[in-house]
């Protein structure tokens, strides 16, 4: 019974981290939704998509989540019109990044809810266990 135990601790954890990651990811996001290039003409943030993968733990006997490679997101970039920004191309043109800080407001909602069940799996699992003891004990 115990295994099971640790394999639920062992599942939840491989979830937890791959949140954390997404998490990450998304406040890159939003912190880099303004910047711009360093130079003329040149392209700014682009916009990271977390991705995942599942990998089959021998061991566990059992499939877990991990954070896959991550990707970035394709497509043109919109531009403003700035003649004074130092990233102006010669039409005045600046090229800003394709971040919507709602989209990467929602992803981090969502990411932090995934979190937290991941978390209360581990609670939950934990008390079981600790009441297991408590009744062995007895």
């Amino acid at each position: 019974m115990s295994m099971d135990f640790l394999k639920s601790i062992r599942i939840a954890a491989g979830g937890l981290r791959a949140q954390a990651g997404r998490m990450r990811i998304s406040a890159e996001n939003i912190a880099n939704a303004s910047s711009t290039a360093q130079t003329p003409g040149g392209d700014p943030y682009r916009r990271k998509i977390p991705t995942f993968r599942t990998n089959f733990d021998r061991e566990l006997q059992a499939t877990t989540v991990q954070l896959g490679p991550v990707r970035q997101q394709p497509g043109e970039f919109q531009t403003r019109f700035d003649p004074s920004h130092p990233a102006a191309d010669a039409r005045g043109n600046v090229k800003i990044p394709n971040v919507n800080s709602l989209v990467e407001s929602m992803d981090l909602r969502e990411a932090q809810r995934s979190y937290e069940a991941n978390l209360n799996v581990v609670t939950s699992t934990r008390r079981m266990i600790q009441r297991t003891i408590e009744l062995l004990r007895v």
